[in-house]
């Protein structure tokens, strides 16, 4: 009788344990769930108690063997048998939710998730992948404390003043721009995407603020300006110098571009000049010319203190085989001379 008093107290215990944490939960679905949800609902709040009341007696009997023996090893069998009993437990309701999301519905699965395997992050998860995206979004922000993935999720449900306030919060200013542009307000895209351009410009990175003004602002000639700020200043000079030359799409102002430039380069900068040169000379015939002239220029100024510049002949001359044999015969002669 004694014992039998006692199951029940455990039962009635765990099963009160349960029912402070989720009554709330169940009188909400008696509201939009239909009469058998909610009874499946019970029933398995109902198997969870009396898995607790289990464990709660496993956790009872390792206190009393601990008591009751002063050898070292006496609760090794206990702890086994309460890891194994948890194990069992949390693959059951790991089924059970991946059965849920056999059959589409999410929402039970995410509950599954949270509720029974503490795992809010899985139960988030869950939601975003049924479609849930502002459920999701809720349970990022007030259990996770996630703002980048419930951004996302807005982004995804279409809430795009949620997420815009939210990528505010975050500093990523350039996505508020994108989903300023989004919902067409261009005024305000702009404005968020000249900040981003300032902050690449304050840390050198003159090609991404470039970028940012040609293919976010669609303004081509600020992104024209940036890049020759970045070659006057050598702030990445040849990536910026290569990155402008590559914007210049019609072939007669591109040869006068790069003549013009040419003129006003410094003589130290020249050979990153020469490097931009070889990638000219292989974008069209027209360009040939002009820049095979400016490499033989540069060459010729910097071969008495640079002789390996004359290997750059090569790039300019690639099909013929007299310019590689009278750039062999100046190195042996370059040599000879140094060992003399």
């Amino acid at each position: 009788m004694m014992n039998k008093q006692k199951f029940i107290d455990k039962f009635l215990l765990a099963f009160m344990i349960l029912t402070v944490f989720k009554i709330i939960g169940i009188a909400a679905q008696l509201f939009h769930e239909s009469f058998w949800s909610v009874v499946v609902t019970l029933v398995i709040f109902l198997v969870a108690a009396f898995i607790i009341m289990l464990v709660i007696t496993a956790l009872k009997d390792k206190e009393q063997n601990r008591r009751n023996s002063g050898r070292r090893g006496s609760g090794g069998g206990n702890f086994y048998l309460e890891t194994s009993l948890f194990d069992r437990i949390r693959n059951k309701y790991e089924e059970l939710a991946e059965k849920y999301i056999a059959e589409n519905d999410y929402k039970k699965a995410a509950k599954v998730y949270m509720n029974l395997l503490q795992d809010n992050f899985r139960g988030a998860k869950t939601l975003e992948d049924g479609g849930f995206y502002n459920e999701a979004a809720a349970v990022y922000l007030k259990k996770l404390n996630n703002k980048s993935e419930a951004a996302s999720c807005y982004e995804k449900a279409k809430q795009y003043k949620k997420a815009i306030d939210l990528y505010k919060e975050m500093q990523q200013k350039e996505k508020v721009g994108d989903l300023y542009k989004e919902i067409n307000d261009i005024k305000n895209a702009h404005s968020y995407y000249q900040m981003v351009a300032d902050d690449y410009t304050a840390n050198s990175q003159m090609v991404k603020a470039s970028l940012i003004y040609s293919k976010k602002m669609e303004q081509p000639e600020e992104a024209q300006k940036v890049l020759l700020k970045g070659w006057n200043e050598d702030k990445d000079a040849f990536n910026c110098l290569n990155n402008y030359f590559a914007n210049v799409f019609d072939v007669k102002k591109l040869e006068a571009e790069i003549q013009n430039l040419y003129l006003k380069t410094p003589s130290y900068k020249k050979t990153i000049y020469l490097d931009a040169m070889k990638h000219e000379f292989k974008k069209d015939p027209k360009l040939q010319s002009v820049t095979r002239n400016i490499a033989y220029e540069i060459i010729a100024e910097k071969v008495g203190t640079r002789s390996e510049i004359i290997n750059e002949l090569k790039h300019f001359n690639p099909d013929d085989s007299v310019i590689l044999k009278d750039i062999s015969r100046f190195k042996t002669g370059r040599n000879k001379m140094l060992r003399n």
